[in-house]
């Protein structure tokens, strides 16, 4: 087909024009996600969380112990396993460790397969975190993101949960107690060498400002640290004195003031003289 010179010249213009585009395109980096690009949002606080952050990248752990009285008085579900009745009730309990950073957490951290906790890390785990759910919960949640197998996150989690001493009046109480809070953390300060105030932290709520959990933070090498902005105490508790509810032989059985004949679960070691939780 004959073109005019004029008509020529337009065509091969314009062919050059979408070619150089094709190459500019080709050549043009790729954004990669970043953290900066991480939508924030509260945690019941002013610390942001990091979900999709990425794996082994944080500053400190967050050993969290949940007092089980409290739990099973009041959010628990009927029938959780943590609540039934039972010869040998349960105090402090595992809640988890969590990956902190000095400001924020990461949560959900991208994997390369699809978080999988097995059985039998499950069945290991339930003498001091009695709840099937929670176990699985905890390690996609926050497992994931030590960069460690369920294994390696439970056995670590196992070790700096037996590794806290805890005071004599929470080691199997059978009557109501109102406790000062400054109390709370000089009693854990007493029991465990190389723990400071500022290493703990007391989270209180509900009636009577119930006692919730224990945090304790633990530098990545397993040794106490200070906590970071996400235990600020008055944030966690903002009461002097907490409501500590006694354990129970159950949700629907106390214990009627006696106290059990059958030794404690396996958990957090009591100073010397005392049994442990």
């Amino acid at each position: 087909m004959y073109l005019y010179p004029v008509a020529r010249t337009a065509l091969l213009a314009l062919a050059a024009l979408t070619a150089a585009a094709g190459v500019a395109v080709a050549q043009a980096p790729l954004l990669e996600p970043s953290l900066e690009h991480v939508q924030f949002a509260p945690r019941g606080g002013n610390e942001p969380r990091m979900r999709g952050g990425v794996q082994g990248r944080f500053d400190y752990y967050a050993l969290v112990m949940s007092w089980s009285p409290t739990f099973c008085a009041g959010e628990a579900r009927a029938g959780d396993t943590q609540c039934k009745p039972r010869p040998r009730p349960f105090a402090f309990i595992l809640h988890g460790l969590w990956q902190q950073h000095e400001r924020g957490y990461p949560e959900y951290c991208p994997t390369a397969e699809r978080p999988f906790v097995q059985q039998s890390t499950i069945d290991r785990m339930h003498d001091i975190m009695p709840s099937r759910n929670l176990i699985i919960h905890e390690y996609k949640k926050h497992g994931v993101c030590t960069g460690l197998g369920p294994e390696g996150y439970y056995d670590l989690s196992r070790k700096l949960f037996t590794k806290i001493k805890v005071p004599n009046r929470f080691v199997e109480p059978t009557t109501n107690q109102f406790v000062d809070t400054s109390t709370v953390v000089s009693e854990f300060v007493a029991a465990n060498p190389g723990l400071k105030p500022d290493m703990i932290a007391v989270v209180c709520g509900g009636p009577g400002d119930r006692l919730r959990e224990v945090r304790v933070c633990f530098s990545r090498q397993g040794e106490f640290r200070a906590c970071g902005g996400n235990e600020n105490p008055r944030r966690l508790c903002a009461a002097s004195r907490v409501f500590v509810p006694p354990v129970r032989a159950g949700r629907d059985t106390p214990t009627g003031g006696r106290q059990p004949s059958s030794p404690m679960l396996p958990g957090p070691t009591a100073p010397s003289g005392q049994r442990a939780l």
